[in-house]
């Protein structure tokens, strides 16, 4: 009974803040302009579900990384720990890509390898998070949607901030921003970074070491704006990052059958004889080049970013066993170019809106080693080791035009055409006792053409709602597996995977009140799906898939000091046709999707200067895939609570919070092979300080 009166809370509240939060109320809600389709619009006027977190909700909230921003997307879960896998309406994390299925741009340099799934929150203006596919413009991986963080225009004024926090388990964070007018209107500078690090709640009792679990981050970013003359200017921008992650907020079982053997308690205290941790090096740079006319815009961009990413962890994540000794290794070095070039035209009239260009890029990604060593009872039993190069070459041409039929009806229409190929090169060598060495060569090769359609119509009931509905195809590259099993290259290769996305909804807005609701339905063929055999990991293509739902957000102003929002999600999914070979998945529901997720914040801004918040954020229950057993885990869904009181005067900004005020324990992630089974628990409660100024 309990249980049915939470939830049916959160089916009337449906909460998760999306237009602008801050001390002053908007003069009009419905005036935001986002750059959903590359060209300046009203987010009103754009035919597609759009969440948009401005620069005062970031600060409001303490979002630090994109892991908090999908916290207030709806139907968007991420798990923190473990390569950051990531889910939306039903879409997983593609393994063996690499790549999640929402793209993160920033400064115009793409992100999707889930092994640098991260960015800095300094210097941003506001943050985009387009929902469903956005292949037509954004390319090949955004079958998910797009996180579109577009950093602060510069000013003739120096201006800037510096801020620091400290919490709970040593957590300590820097932040620092400075934008400097060399010369007015010409010339800009801007340097920006964060430093942070956690010694974390977990004690490895195998040595004593109290600090297991413990993270470290450093991110900076600088960038170069000339302006040439009025038409013509250059933006150059620079990022180093580097991060480490000990261990996690992990729980190890050998052969465990059910979630309920897991406790945190057992994770706080855990026990594991090899090291473990995660650690990247990013080095990015861009260049932009824009041309801008009276009547059209164009728009060239050229980036570079080498992703160099070591890990090693203990096999099967216990001590105490006789598998004591084991580890995988993993490291990677992932080089990638990119180009495009597009151009615009600037009608913002009623006029024709077009948009086109092309796009290319390539990529070459080293493994050495990608090794697993098995030791049965201290001796070495099983080790192997594959040494790979994998190339992949894109290019694309794209566009997009937004025909009006009348004063009230918009018709888009867009598409992409796209080329892919990839190749690998690997030598694959293992050792077992009493069998001896072997190795084999794995040589292949793929090319895949495809062509991203989109069409939607818009409706303007009146000046302050909009209908619309959409269809779009989404799109995520086939590859080869990183360990193959043998020479066969259909047996280790897997095709990409596909969705057709039906969507309609409505936008409206009043003085003090916004909403968006939409519901949407996706078929999916060629799902990729993460599987192990024997501590062998690979992707495998499901049939048929297919997910529904509902998403609503909104904003109300009730009084000029209170401000409420929220959102909320329901999804239903899963695998219509999917024979693994071993097991008929057909019919069960696709892992990792919580059934829902809704979050309700509520601020408080007094003229004085003083304001408190509270953002409450649930999380249905959801399915892991257990591949020992063959079958799926459910997990129960979760509560949590996080408040913050503060207090600005002049520049300003002293505050103090708690995250998870409740210490709700649950669980964010779940895998088992034949050996052990492994839980990832979410943080416990957390306490924190923090001061900002700003210049």
């Amino acid at each position: 009974m309990k249980r049915f009166k939470i939830k049916k809370l959160f089916l009337i509240f449906c909460v998760s803040n999306t237009i602008l939060v801050g001390s002053e109320i908007p003069t009009n809600l419905g005036d935001v302009l986002v750059s959903a389709n590359k060209i300046e619009e009203n987010i009103q006027d754009v035919p597609q579900s759009i969440t948009v977190i401005s620069e005062e909700e970031i600060e409001g909230k303490g979002i630090k990384n994109i892991a908090d921003v999908i916290t207030e997307i709806p139907n968007m879960y991420i798990s923190p720990s473990h390569g950051g896998a990531l889910n939306f309406r039903g879409l997983n994390t593609s393994m063996f890509t690499n790549n999640n299925p929402v793209v993160i741009y920033i400064d115009g340099i793409p992100t999707t390898d889930r092994n640098s799934f991260d960015v800095s929150m300094e210097n941003v203006e506001r943050i985009e998070v387009l929902r469903g596919p956005q292949g037509t413009l954004y390319g090949k991986d955004a079958i998910g949607g797009v996180i579109n963080i577009i950093t602060k225009k510069p000013s003739n004024f120096l201006s800037g901030s510096i801020g620091m926090e400290y919490g709970s388990n040593n957590y300590l964070l820097n932040t620092f921003n400075l934008n400097i007018p060399f010369i007015d209107n010409k010339l800009f500078f801007n340097i920006n970074g964060t430093i942070n690090s956690d010694d974390g709640w977990v004690t490895n009792t195998y040595n004593g070491d109290d600090k297991a679990a413990k993270e470290k981050e450093k991110r900076f970013s600088t960038s170069l704006l000339y302006n040439l003359n009025d038409e013509l200017s250059t933006k150059l921008v620079l990022k180093k990052e580097k991060y480490e992650n000990y261990w996690g907020n992990d729980e190890g079982i050998l052969s465990a059958v059910s979630l309920s053997e897991f406790n945190r308690d057992s994770a706080k205290n855990t026990s594991f004889d090899m090291p473990s941790v995660e650690k990247g090096n990013i080095n990015s740079q861009s260049l932009n080049v824009k041309y801008e006319r009276e009547e059209y815009l164009v728009d060239a961009i050229a980036t570079h970013k080498k992703v160099d990413f070591n890990s090693l962890f203990d096999a099967d994540f216990t001590s105490g066993t006789i598998y004591d000794g084991s580890y995988m290794q993993r490291d990677s070095i992932t080089d990638t170019y990119t180009g495009e070039i597009r151009i615009s035209n600037k009608n913002n009239s009623k006029g024709i809106k077009w948009i086109g260009g092309i796009y290319t890029d390539t990529e070459e990604k080293k493994y050495n080693p990608y090794s697993l060593n098995y030791h049965i009872n201290n001796i070495p039993y099983m080790s192997g080791n594959a040494v790979s190069t994998s190339n992949g070459d894109t290019q694309a041409l794209f566009a997009q035009t937004i025909i009006p039929i009348n004063n009230k009806m918009d018709l888009t229409i867009g598409g992409r055409y796209q080329r892919i190929k990839k190749s690998i090169d690997m030598t694959v060598s293992s050792y077992t006792m009493g069998s001896g060495s072997s190795s084999f060569d794995f040589d292949a090769e793929k090319t895949w053409n495809t062509f991203i359609p989109k069409l939607a119509l818009s409706y303007k009931l009146n000046d302050n709602f909009t209908t619309y509905a959409s269809f779009s195809k989404g799109y995520m590259p086939g590859g080869f597996n990183n360990y193959a099993s043998s020479t066969n290259v259909e047996q280790n290769s897997f095709e990409p995977q596909e969705s057709v996305n039906y969507e309609i909804g409505i936008k409206g807005y009043l003085d003090n009140f916004t909403f968006t609701a939409s519901i949407f339905k996706m078929d999916i063929k060629n799902i990729h799906v993460y599987r192990q055999v024997l501590g062998n990991y690979y992707t495998d293509n499901a049939d048929k898939g297919s997910s529904q739902g509902i998403e609503f957000d909104f904003t109300y102003y009730p009084y000029e000091s209170i401000e409420l929002s929220g959102a909320f999600g329901f999804i239903s999914t899963k695998y219509d046709s999917f024979n693994a070979g071993d097991y008929d998945f057909s019919g069960e529901k696709i892992e990792n999707t919580p059934s829902h997720t809704a979050n309700l914040s509520i601020a408080y801004y007094h003229p004085k200067g003083f304001y408190a918040r509270g953002d409450i954020r649930n999380k249905g229950s959801m399915y892991f895939y257990d591949d020992r057993q063959k079958n799926f885990l459910k997990n129960d869904g979760y509560t949590t609570v996080d408040v913050k009181l503060g207090y600005k005067f002049s520049d300003f900004d002293i505050y103090g919070y708690v995250k998870n005020l409740t210490d709700k324990e649950y669980i964010t992630y779940y895998n088992s092979n034949s050996i052990v089974s492994l839980a990832s628990y979410g943080d416990k409660r957390m306490f924190g300080v923090g001061v900002k100024y700003k210049f």
